[in-house]
């Protein structure tokens, strides 16, 4: 039903602006969460449970972060079937983000491009938002800087963040890797990321403290790195006990679609052009940390075969976001049953 209801659907929202359907998508998903049918309309989903970051998952199969940036709706996107949830990226104060148009379609490659530069309401309006979901499920929280934040005051913004949000995540993760907020990417290097890491590391053991728990912490990586890069990442998430990396964010390459309407858009690649490059430096993390650390594997999972390549290269976990543009909920059951038993 959900796929028959989702290949009727998509000819239409795929005729508005890409944004406005996003928002229309979202506020659909509301009604009929709203109206008790969405559980019902959604493909079930097999339970296949995971343990990672001293957390239990029904699936391992998560919703990425920039989908849902303001934590407005977490209980319709969760009755999908959703093994987890992150929302964000939120930033300590409100920002309107890039100027639209800036989210573009690349349908004949099953892409998207977007540049829309953390747009979110702010710290104390999105927990606000978090408050009022009734799901109590494993909830992540993505955080960010303003974009007018100076480089040397970032961790400033990454640790407000983190003690705003610290109370009601089940893990919080680092964004340093987004390519639409200028200088951000900088951040992911050399002795700027071993400070940020440090001081949020810092931040967590008091905030554990206070609140008798210690929620995980997640770095979330660029797919556009070098083995040595990727190698000083892997430093930096031992050395300051992170719990978790995702692989990846969305890439400045442009491979596979360099003739396509848009290509020449600035902003974040994503979907299946970017498979191959997120799953390598998903495979090089893998290698590095030994196993040390749970790996979230994203970008480019179109099926489910796309879902069982990244759990063959380390992913104890994976988030979809264009693919779910393109394929709709079945994607998620679809992925699911791709998990091996046991991942870990």
């Amino acid at each position: 039903m959900a796929a028959m209801l989702y290949a009727l659907a998509r000819p239409l929202l795929f005729a508005l602006d890409p944004e406005t359907a996003h928002r229309l998508t979202l506020g659909l998903a509301d009604a009929a969460q709203a109206a008790r049918l969405l559980g019902a309309l959604a493909p079930r989903v097999p339970r296949v449970p995971v343990r990672a970051m001293g957390l239990e998952f029904p699936n391992p199969v998560g919703l990425a972060a920039g989908l849902d940036k303001n934590a407005e709706h977490i209980d319709a996107l969760a009755a999908l079937g959703f093994g987890f949830i992150e929302v964000g990226t939120v930033t300590p104060r409100p920002q309107p983000g890039n100027p639209r148009p800036r989210l573009f379609r690349l349908p004949a490659a099953g892409a998207l491009i977007n540049r829309f530069g953390f747009n979110n309401v702010g710290l104390d309006a999105f927990m606000a938002n978090v408050a009022r979901a009734r799901w109590r499920g494993v909830l992540g929280i993505n955080i960010g800087k303003n974009f007018d934040t100076p480089a040397e005051r970032a961790a400033d913004d990454y640790v407000a963040c983190l003690e705003g949000v610290y109370r009601a995540a089940s893990y919080v993760t680092v964004n340093v890797s987004s390519p639409n907020t200028r200088g951000l990417r900088a951040l992911q290097h050399g002795r700027a990321l071993d400070a940020l890491l440090g001081r949020l590391a810092q931040a967590r053991e008091r905030l554990a403290d206070r609140n008798g728990r210690r929620v995980p912490l997640v770095l979330k990586v660029a797919p556009d790195l070098d083995a040595p890069q990727l190698h000083g990442i892997a430093a930096a998430v031992r050395a300051h006990r992170f719990d978790g990396v995702i692989a990846t964010n969305t890439s400045l390459a442009r491979e596979g679609v360099e003739a396509l309407p848009h290509a020449a858009e600035a902003g974040g690649l994503s979907g299946a052009p970017i498979r191959a490059r997120a799953t390598r430096t998903l495979a090089s993390l893998a290698e590095e940390l030994g196993g040390e650390v749970p790996l979230i594997g994203a970008g480019g999972i179109m099926s489910g075969a796309d879902a069982a390549e990244k759990f063959e290269c380390g992913a104890a976990l994976v988030q979809l976001y264009t693919g779910l543009i393109y394929r709709g909920p079945t994607l998620i059951a679809e992925c699911a049953a791709a998990c091996p038993h046991g991942a870990a």
